[in-house]
């Protein structure tokens, strides 16, 4: 029997074992890759008798190389590590990476889709603010515009979402931590995006399963001062010796950042096992979490597969044209991290 026909330059990429971006690349520009990649290429186009779309990629090219990147706050270590990567991944690709931050504004972010529509980028990667986002001008932009939405889903908007599975990785430190000592309250995070309600109900489900009752903190902060709201909210909390539990889970890492300094200034000695006062865990890895004193016990986001599959799903929507027909939503898994807080 006849092998099956590569339909796509994904199938080829998978097919000859280079890396999609690369193959991408090669397409734009053969020079662009190193002669050894570029043998390789082409005896897997011979091998495999790949013709690639010639009028597609000739529409393509009628596109700028830029894509947009739009974060809501690119001073979050957390996004700025994602933007380092998605930058690099686009590079390789050939493309030039333009990258924005909303600063957690509305009318900002409504500001850069309309200056990225003036620019006619091939493509956008944007992590929208969610609940703070207009709703049908982030519609009518990936409408327009193709366009992957990334750590913050808004269901049915854009062609694909890539993210974390906040069912996934909340239950996985909540496990963990009721293994170890005594169950966690959880240190809620301001709703400034969908993975503070996903996490916060995660959180519930996962100690009702357990058999545990839930109790969450709820905090009185806005915006995105992660660090400020778990430090002034911790203060409260500690000082009212109210806690129902000796074990805090933080929805996110920068809060529990801001809690260890609130523990520390209280006096609360922070870790697992005899001698200390409290346990405290976060969520995402963050780039400092590994030097807070103590060491922050977290769930670590993939924040490489996260760009990389962020990167070749563009890509992917740019070769057909802007639509896959249906949406895609892609979910990575948490990695559970135990440092010394708890």
């Amino acid at each position: 029997m006849d092998e099956p026909k590569i339909r796509n330059m994904e199938e080829f990429a998978a097919l000859s074992g280079i890396s999609r971006p690369t193959v991408s690349k090669y397409f734009n520009d053969p020079a662009s890759v190193r002669p050894s990649t570029r043998d390789r290429i082409e005896r897997a186009l011979k091998e495999f008798d790949y013709r690639p779309n010639i009028f597609a990629m000739n529409q393509n090219r009628r596109l700028t190389k830029n894509v947009g990147v739009v974060v809501p706050y690119l001073a979050d270590p957390f996004f700025a590590e994602i933007a380092r990567n998605i930058e690099r991944r686009l590079i390789e690709a050939g493309m030039w990476p333009i990258l924005f931050s909303s600063h957690g504004d509305r009318k900002l972010e409504n500001d850069i889709l309309d200056s990225l529509r003036l620019l006619k980028p091939a493509g956008v990667l944007l992590a929208p603010l969610g609940r703070a986002s207009d709703r049908g001008a982030v519609e009518r932009f990936c409408e327009d515009v193709p366009t992957i939405l990334f750590d913050s889903n808004m269901d049915g908007v854009g062609q694909a979402f890539i993210g974390s599975d906040n069912a996934q990785s909340i239950p996985l430190i909540v496990e963990y931590l009721c293994r170890t000592g005594e169950p966690p309250c959880f240190f809620e995070m301001p709703p400034v995006n969908p993975n503070a309600n996903k996490r916060r109900n995660a959180y519930v489900e996962a100690m009702e399963r357990l058999g545990y009752p839930p109790h969450v903190i709820h905090v009185h902060g806005e915006g995105w001062e992660f660090e400020e709201v778990g430090y002034q909210e911790g203060r409260r909390v500690l000082s009212g010796r109210g806690l129902p539990t000796d074990t805090i889970l933080c929805s996110n890492d920068r809060l529990a950042i801001g809690l260890l300094a609130a523990a520390y200034e209280q006096g609360f000695r922070v870790g697992r096992g005899a001698g200390f006062a409290i346990r405290i865990a976060g969520h995402d890895d963050h780039p400092f979490s590994r030097y807070t004193s103590p060491s922050l016990t977290t769930v670590a986001q993939d924040y490489a597969a996260i760009a990389q599959t962020s990167v070749e799903t563009l890509l992917k929507l740019i070769e057909a044209g802007g639509s896959f027909g249906e949406r895609e939503e892609t979910l990575f898994h948490g990695r559970l991290v135990m440092r010394a807080s708890a």
